[in-house]
């Protein structure tokens, strides 16, 4: 832990805000810019001579609690967040970006796959975004509530998931995407909402169970699915894994082989959910 470089961080940090950035009064005896210790400390729900000491470059190792604390006292972006808890040696905090906002970019990168089913997933599986043709190949997912867009919870506890499980071919996808669970709750053990969910999986799933207790660890990358839909048949394609670089997201893409039956599937479909959004009425 450098403690002088954390501590030079913090003193910037504070300077750099006003009271009214933080619903402080101005008050009329303040003699230097940004806030004072006794405010941030305050904020940060953290004693005010600790805070003189991480100051001073005397103090001990913050928590991640008390890192968390400081960030949110300090109004950090997403960036100044990570750099902080590098500073104190910590791995920076994923947690709170597993529930956050899919960046607009991402957004509008979805937007104009039009023949490409694509959607993006945080670490816990949670589906939060998707372009239409995600939408009609998967069943309309943005008619379902929330908790029935996680994948995991879907096939391993939902109304289908005898039949995901004995798919022979889908269940190696499961068993690479609890691999991938263990995986990403090692890096970020602080992570409630992963937390979360497999402490449920394990409670309503005899078949996470199993596969959590096996200890394999592996990070999703390209694999090759094989899906028989129920209303267009046998499809193949490629699943490839993007990372969104300096989030907990990922970016899912449905590549299927040029030319091949399942590309004209996907343009069919294309086309179809192009002509039902211009429809009035057609996408309800």
């Amino acid at each position: 832990m450098d403690r002088q470089q954390l501590a030079d961080f913090l003193r910037t940090r504070r300077a750099a805000l006003k009271p009214g950035d933080v619903g402080l009064p101005e008050g009329p005896r303040r003699r230097t810019p940004g806030l004072r210790r006794q405010e941030v400390a305050q904020l940060a729900g953290i004693s005010v001579e600790y805070y003189i000491r991480l100051e001073q470059a005397r103090g001990p190792k913050p928590s991640r609690q008390v890192l968390g604390a400081l960030a949110r006292a300090l109004m950090l972006v997403h960036d100044e967040r990570a750099h902080l808890f590098n500073l104190a040696d910590e791995r920076p905090d994923t947690s709170a970006a597993s529930r956050g906002e899919v960046p607009p970019t991402i957004l509008n990168l979805l937007a104009g796959l039009g023949d490409h089913p694509a959607y993006v997933v945080n670490a816990a599986y949670d589906m939060l975004a998707w372009n239409p043709l995600a939408d009609r190949l998967m069943g309309w997912l943005s008619r379902l509530e929330p908790a029935q867009r996680n994948i995991l919870r879907t096939n391993f506890a939902g109304p289908h998931a005898a039949a995901a499980l004995a798919d022979e071919r889908y269940a190696g996808f499961l068993r690479q995407c609890v691999a991938d669970v263990r995986a990403s709750l090692a890096r970020d053990p602080a992570d409630a909402v992963l937390r979360a969910l497999v402490d449920e999986l394990l409670r309503s799933s005899p078949e996470f169970g199993e596969l959590w207790s096996d200890h394999e660890v592996g990070v999703r990358t390209v694999q090759t699915k094989q899906v028989v839909h129920e209303e267009y048949g046998p499809l193949e394609f490629d699943c490839q894994v993007l990372e969104v670089p300096g989030t907990c997201f990922r970016m899912i893409f449905y590549v299927p082989q040029p030319d091949s039956r399942t590309a004209e599937v996907f343009a069919m479909m294309g086309a179809l959910t192009q002509v039902t959004a211009e429809t009035p009425g057609g996408g309800s």
